[in-house]
Protein backbone atom coordinates (compact mmCIF):
# COMPACT_ATOMS: atom_id res chain seq x y z
CA UNK A 1 0.00 0.00 0.00
CA UNK A 2 1.08 3.65 -0.47
CA UNK A 3 1.70 5.49 2.37
CA UNK A 4 -1.88 7.06 2.55
CA UNK A 5 -4.86 6.49 1.70
CA UNK A 6 -6.48 9.41 -0.39
CA UNK A 7 -8.25 7.44 -3.18
CA UNK A 8 -9.14 3.82 -3.91
CA UNK A 9 -7.00 4.81 -7.21
CA UNK A 10 -4.27 4.52 -4.03
CA UNK A 11 -4.65 0.57 -4.39
CA UNK A 12 -4.41 -2.32 -6.20
CA UNK A 13 -6.59 -5.21 -6.43
CA UNK A 14 -3.85 -7.20 -4.10
CA UNK A 15 -4.24 -4.48 -1.89
CA UNK A 16 -7.45 -4.96 -1.64
CA UNK A 17 -7.35 -8.53 -1.06
CA UNK A 18 -5.10 -8.08 1.81
CA UNK A 19 -6.85 -5.19 3.51
CA UNK A 20 -10.02 -7.99 3.15
CA UNK A 21 -8.29 -10.28 4.45
CA UNK A 22 -7.03 -8.66 7.30
CA UNK A 23 -10.83 -6.99 8.25
CA UNK A 24 -11.80 -11.01 8.44
CA UNK A 25 -9.33 -11.41 11.50
CA UNK A 26 -10.29 -8.17 12.67
CA UNK A 27 -14.08 -8.81 12.57
CA UNK A 28 -13.29 -11.73 14.97
CA UNK A 29 -12.58 -9.19 17.56
CA UNK A 30 -15.89 -7.96 17.78
CA UNK A 31 -17.35 -11.29 19.23
CA UNK A 32 -14.35 -11.19 21.64
CA UNK A 33 -15.49 -10.53 25.54
CA UNK A 34 -12.00 -8.26 25.44
CA UNK A 35 -12.10 -6.25 22.40
CA UNK A 36 -8.19 -4.95 22.03
CA UNK A 37 -5.17 -6.05 20.07
CA UNK A 38 -2.06 -3.93 21.42
CA UNK A 39 -0.84 -3.36 17.35
CA UNK A 40 -1.19 0.26 17.57
CA UNK A 41 0.20 0.98 21.15
CA UNK A 42 2.07 3.83 21.12
CA UNK A 43 0.38 5.80 18.20
CA UNK A 44 -1.71 8.53 18.56
CA UNK A 45 -4.37 9.54 15.75
CA UNK A 46 -6.55 12.45 15.50
CA UNK A 47 -9.88 12.11 13.63
CA UNK A 48 -10.34 15.65 12.10
CA UNK A 49 -13.60 16.09 10.89
CA UNK A 50 -14.78 19.25 9.30
CA UNK A 51 -18.48 17.81 8.68
CA UNK A 52 -21.10 15.80 10.38
CA UNK A 53 -20.61 12.10 10.76
CA UNK A 54 -21.69 9.25 12.91
CA UNK A 55 -20.69 5.96 11.14
CA UNK A 56 -17.47 7.43 9.70
CA UNK A 57 -16.63 8.90 12.78
CA UNK A 58 -17.39 6.65 14.80
CA UNK A 59 -16.50 3.46 13.49
CA UNK A 60 -12.71 5.55 13.07
CA UNK A 61 -12.86 5.53 16.94
CA UNK A 62 -13.29 2.52 17.41
CA UNK A 63 -10.77 0.82 15.22
CA UNK A 64 -8.61 3.03 16.91
CA UNK A 65 -8.72 2.15 20.31
CA UNK A 66 -9.48 -1.11 19.80
CA UNK A 67 -5.80 -1.57 18.22
CA UNK A 68 -4.79 0.26 21.16
CA UNK A 69 -4.07 3.74 19.93
CA UNK A 70 -4.63 6.96 21.56
CA UNK A 71 -7.81 8.38 19.45
CA UNK A 72 -8.18 12.24 19.89
CA UNK A 73 -11.51 13.67 17.86
CA UNK A 74 -11.44 17.11 16.37
CA UNK A 75 -14.66 18.44 15.13
CA UNK A 76 -14.56 22.05 13.13
CA UNK A 77 -17.27 23.31 15.57
CA UNK A 78 -15.05 22.56 18.59
CA UNK A 79 -11.78 24.07 16.85
CA UNK A 80 -10.54 27.00 16.07
CA UNK A 81 -11.09 26.37 12.21
CA UNK A 82 -14.58 27.70 13.92
CA UNK A 83 -13.21 31.04 14.53
CA UNK A 84 -11.38 31.53 10.93
CA UNK A 85 -8.09 29.04 11.32
CA UNK A 86 -7.04 28.24 7.84
CA UNK A 87 -7.30 24.36 7.31
CA UNK A 88 -3.37 24.31 6.99
CA UNK A 89 -2.99 26.18 10.05
CA UNK A 90 -5.19 23.69 12.33
CA UNK A 91 -3.66 20.38 10.49
CA UNK A 92 0.05 21.55 11.41
CA UNK A 93 -0.98 22.66 15.00
CA UNK A 94 -2.55 19.47 15.54
CA UNK A 95 0.68 17.88 13.54
CA UNK A 96 2.95 19.70 15.93
CA UNK A 97 1.56 17.66 19.13
CA UNK A 98 3.25 14.06 17.82
CA UNK A 99 0.32 12.65 15.86
CA UNK A 100 1.21 9.71 14.09
CA UNK A 101 -2.36 9.41 11.75
CA UNK A 102 -4.70 11.54 10.82
CA UNK A 103 -8.21 11.04 9.68
CA UNK A 104 -9.82 13.59 7.74
CA UNK A 105 -13.49 14.33 6.61
CA UNK A 106 -13.40 17.85 4.85
CA UNK A 107 -16.50 19.51 2.61
CA UNK A 108 -13.62 20.71 -0.07
CA UNK A 109 -12.99 18.26 -2.50
CA UNK A 110 -9.07 17.36 -2.80
CA UNK A 111 -8.76 18.48 1.09
CA UNK A 112 -7.28 15.21 1.91
CA UNK A 113 -4.75 14.92 -0.66
CA UNK A 114 -3.58 18.73 0.35
CA UNK A 115 -3.25 17.73 3.51
CA UNK A 116 -0.85 14.96 2.86
CA UNK A 117 1.35 17.06 1.66
CA UNK A 118 1.56 19.31 4.42
CA UNK A 119 2.44 17.06 7.22
CA UNK A 120 4.32 13.90 7.99
CA UNK A 121 1.73 11.80 9.46
CA UNK A 122 -0.56 9.25 7.18
CA UNK A 123 -3.66 10.88 6.32
CA UNK A 124 -6.77 8.84 5.59
CA UNK A 125 -9.66 10.32 3.66
CA UNK A 126 -12.82 10.16 5.32
CA UNK A 127 -14.59 12.08 2.46
CA UNK A 128 -13.96 15.27 0.78
CA UNK A 129 -16.10 16.82 -0.70
CA UNK A 130 -18.17 15.46 -3.69
CA UNK A 131 -14.50 13.44 -4.76
CA UNK A 132 -14.10 10.26 -2.75
CA UNK A 133 -14.76 8.24 0.15
CA UNK A 134 -12.33 5.22 -0.37
CA UNK A 135 -12.96 3.05 3.33
CA UNK A 136 -16.64 3.55 2.74
CA UNK A 137 -15.96 2.21 -0.70
CA UNK A 138 -13.99 -0.95 0.58
CA UNK A 139 -16.22 -1.77 3.58
CA UNK A 140 -19.10 -2.30 1.03
CA UNK A 141 -17.46 -4.09 -1.32
CA UNK A 142 -16.58 -6.51 2.07
CA UNK A 143 -19.64 -6.56 2.90
CA UNK A 144 -20.71 -7.33 -0.85
CA UNK A 145 -18.12 -10.12 -0.74
CA UNK A 146 -18.73 -11.79 2.36
CA UNK A 147 -22.67 -12.05 1.65
CA UNK A 148 -21.74 -13.03 -2.68
CA UNK A 149 -18.61 -14.85 -2.63
CA UNK A 150 -16.14 -13.49 -5.42
CA UNK A 151 -17.28 -10.09 -7.01
CA UNK A 152 -15.84 -11.09 -10.09
CA UNK A 153 -18.79 -11.31 -12.87
CA UNK A 154 -21.71 -10.04 -10.13
CA UNK A 155 -23.92 -7.25 -11.43
CA UNK A 156 -24.16 -4.57 -8.91
CA UNK A 157 -26.59 -1.63 -8.93
CA UNK A 158 -25.79 1.83 -7.55
CA UNK A 159 -28.57 4.27 -7.09
CA UNK A 160 -29.96 7.85 -6.34
CA UNK A 161 -28.17 11.03 -6.01
CA UNK A 162 -25.21 10.24 -7.84
CA UNK A 163 -23.87 14.00 -8.54
CA UNK A 164 -23.56 14.89 -5.11
CA UNK A 165 -22.36 11.53 -3.94
CA UNK A 166 -18.40 10.68 -3.43
CA UNK A 167 -19.68 7.31 -1.75
CA UNK A 168 -20.57 6.11 -5.79
CA UNK A 169 -17.11 7.51 -7.41
CA UNK A 170 -15.10 5.11 -5.18
CA UNK A 171 -17.56 2.43 -5.41
CA UNK A 172 -17.30 2.51 -9.12
CA UNK A 173 -14.15 1.81 -8.65
CA UNK A 174 -13.43 -0.42 -6.04
CA UNK A 175 -16.05 -2.47 -7.49
CA UNK A 176 -14.36 -2.33 -11.12
CA UNK A 177 -11.05 -3.56 -9.38
CA UNK A 178 -12.99 -6.68 -7.93
CA UNK A 179 -14.18 -7.27 -11.50
CA UNK A 180 -17.69 -6.80 -10.81
CA UNK A 181 -20.24 -5.45 -13.49
CA UNK A 182 -21.80 -2.00 -12.26
CA UNK A 183 -24.72 -0.13 -13.67
CA UNK A 184 -25.58 3.42 -12.27
CA UNK A 185 -29.26 4.41 -12.40
CA UNK A 186 -30.25 7.79 -11.27
CA UNK A 187 -32.68 10.83 -12.56
CA UNK A 188 -30.80 13.22 -15.25
CA UNK A 189 -30.94 16.03 -13.02
CA UNK A 190 -29.03 13.89 -10.88
CA UNK A 191 -25.81 11.72 -13.36
CA UNK A 192 -22.96 13.92 -13.11
CA UNK A 193 -21.99 15.94 -15.99
CA UNK A 194 -20.13 13.87 -18.49
CA UNK A 195 -20.60 10.57 -16.51
CA UNK A 196 -20.83 8.68 -19.95
CA UNK A 197 -17.40 9.44 -21.43
CA UNK A 198 -15.89 8.60 -17.65
CA UNK A 199 -18.30 5.33 -17.50
CA UNK A 200 -16.42 4.22 -21.08
CA UNK A 201 -13.34 4.82 -19.14
CA UNK A 202 -13.79 3.35 -16.12
CA UNK A 203 -16.18 0.29 -17.38
CA UNK A 204 -19.37 0.71 -16.00
CA UNK A 205 -22.96 1.62 -17.32
CA UNK A 206 -25.49 4.23 -17.06
CA UNK A 207 -29.17 4.08 -16.61
CA UNK A 208 -32.04 6.20 -16.30
CA UNK A 209 -35.12 3.14 -15.85
CA UNK A 210 -34.48 1.99 -12.33
CA UNK A 211 -37.20 -0.89 -13.27
CA UNK A 212 -35.74 -2.34 -16.22
CA UNK A 213 -32.32 -2.54 -14.18
CA UNK A 214 -33.46 -4.05 -11.18
CA UNK A 215 -34.22 -7.94 -12.21
CA UNK A 216 -30.25 -8.03 -13.50
CA UNK A 217 -29.05 -6.99 -9.96
CA UNK A 218 -26.84 -9.68 -7.75
CA UNK A 219 -26.80 -6.43 -5.57
CA UNK A 220 -28.38 -3.23 -4.80
CA UNK A 221 -26.76 -0.34 -3.73
CA UNK A 222 -28.91 2.88 -2.80
CA UNK A 223 -28.10 6.47 -1.82
CA UNK A 224 -28.81 9.29 0.27
CA UNK A 225 -30.54 12.02 -1.24
CA UNK A 226 -28.17 14.91 -0.45
CA UNK A 227 -30.36 17.81 -0.09
CA UNK A 228 -28.08 20.04 2.23
CA UNK A 229 -25.47 20.16 -1.11
CA UNK A 230 -28.44 20.92 -3.23
CA UNK A 231 -28.88 24.28 -4.01
CA UNK A 232 -31.27 24.16 -6.74
CA UNK A 233 -34.65 22.25 -7.48
CA UNK A 234 -32.99 18.49 -8.69
CA UNK A 235 -36.20 16.86 -8.57
CA UNK A 236 -39.97 18.22 -8.42
CA UNK A 237 -41.07 16.66 -5.33
CA UNK A 238 -39.81 14.04 -2.96
CA UNK A 239 -42.91 11.82 -3.91
CA UNK A 240 -41.83 11.91 -7.50
CA UNK A 241 -38.54 11.15 -6.84
CA UNK A 242 -39.46 7.79 -4.66
CA UNK A 243 -42.00 7.54 -7.32
CA UNK A 244 -39.26 7.19 -9.93
CA UNK A 245 -35.81 5.83 -8.02
CA UNK A 246 -37.40 4.65 -4.74
CA UNK A 247 -36.65 1.44 -3.40
CA UNK A 248 -40.21 0.77 -2.28
CA UNK A 249 -42.45 -2.07 -1.35
CA UNK A 250 -43.34 -2.93 -5.16
CA UNK A 251 -39.63 -2.79 -5.91
CA UNK A 252 -38.50 -5.39 -3.71
CA UNK A 253 -40.54 -8.23 -5.66
CA UNK A 254 -38.46 -7.18 -8.79
CA UNK A 255 -35.23 -8.17 -6.87
CA UNK A 256 -33.81 -11.57 -7.02
CA UNK A 257 -34.02 -13.90 -4.33
CA UNK A 258 -31.67 -12.63 -1.61
CA UNK A 259 -30.24 -9.96 -3.66
CA UNK A 260 -28.18 -7.76 -0.60
CA UNK A 261 -29.54 -4.36 -0.31
CA UNK A 262 -27.04 -1.85 0.69
CA UNK A 263 -26.90 1.96 1.56
CA UNK A 264 -24.09 3.67 3.43
CA UNK A 265 -25.92 6.04 5.51
CA UNK A 266 -27.72 7.98 7.22
CA UNK A 267 -30.77 6.62 5.25
CA UNK A 268 -33.47 8.34 4.19
CA UNK A 269 -36.65 6.24 5.28
CA UNK A 270 -39.80 6.81 2.60
CA UNK A 271 -37.55 8.78 -0.02
CA UNK A 272 -35.18 6.95 -1.19
CA UNK A 273 -35.54 3.49 0.74
CA UNK A 274 -38.77 2.49 1.77
CA UNK A 275 -38.84 0.72 5.82
CA UNK A 276 -39.32 -2.60 4.04
CA UNK A 277 -36.32 -2.58 2.24
CA UNK A 278 -33.88 -0.93 4.66
CA UNK A 279 -35.41 -3.99 7.22
CA UNK A 280 -35.75 -6.75 4.82
CA UNK A 281 -33.90 -10.04 5.23
CA UNK A 282 -31.65 -8.89 2.58
CA UNK A 283 -30.75 -5.62 3.98
CA UNK A 284 -27.25 -5.62 4.91
CA UNK A 285 -27.23 -2.06 6.20
CA UNK A 286 -26.17 -3.07 9.77
CA UNK A 287 -23.57 -5.42 8.22
CA UNK A 288 -21.94 -2.48 6.44
CA UNK A 289 -21.58 -0.85 9.97
CA UNK A 290 -20.25 -3.87 11.46
CA UNK A 291 -17.76 -4.22 8.78
CA UNK A 292 -17.30 -0.68 8.58
CA UNK A 293 -14.63 -0.72 11.99
CA UNK A 294 -13.27 -4.37 10.91
CA UNK A 295 -12.27 -2.58 7.29
CA UNK A 296 -10.89 0.67 9.50
CA UNK A 297 -9.22 -1.50 11.75
CA UNK A 298 -7.32 -3.24 8.52
CA UNK A 299 -6.47 0.38 7.08
CA UNK A 300 -5.23 1.73 10.18
CA UNK A 301 -2.96 -1.32 11.12
CA UNK A 302 -1.72 -1.83 7.72
CA UNK A 303 -0.83 2.28 7.20
CA UNK A 304 0.31 2.53 10.97
CA UNK A 305 1.97 -0.71 12.46
CA UNK A 306 4.78 -0.93 10.80
CA UNK A 307 8.45 0.59 11.77
CA UNK A 308 8.16 4.99 10.30
CA UNK A 309 4.21 4.60 10.22
CA UNK A 310 3.90 2.78 6.93
CA UNK A 311 3.46 -1.18 6.86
Amino acid sequence: MNRHLLSVDDLTADDVAVLFETAAEMHDVQSREVKKLPALRGRTVVNLFFEDSTRTRSSFEIAGKWLSADVVNVSAKGSSASKGESLRDTVLTVCAMGVDGLVVRHGASGAAHQVSGWVDAVVVNAGDGTHEHPTQALLDAYTLQRRLGSLAGRHVVIVGDLTHSRVFRSNVKCLALLGAEVTVVAPPTLMPSGVEAWSRDAGFATSYDLDEVLPKADAVMMLRVQRERMSGGFFPSAREYTVGYGLTRERLGLLRPGAPICHPGPMNRGLEIAADAADAAQSVVLDQVSAGVALRMSVLYHLLAGEGGAA
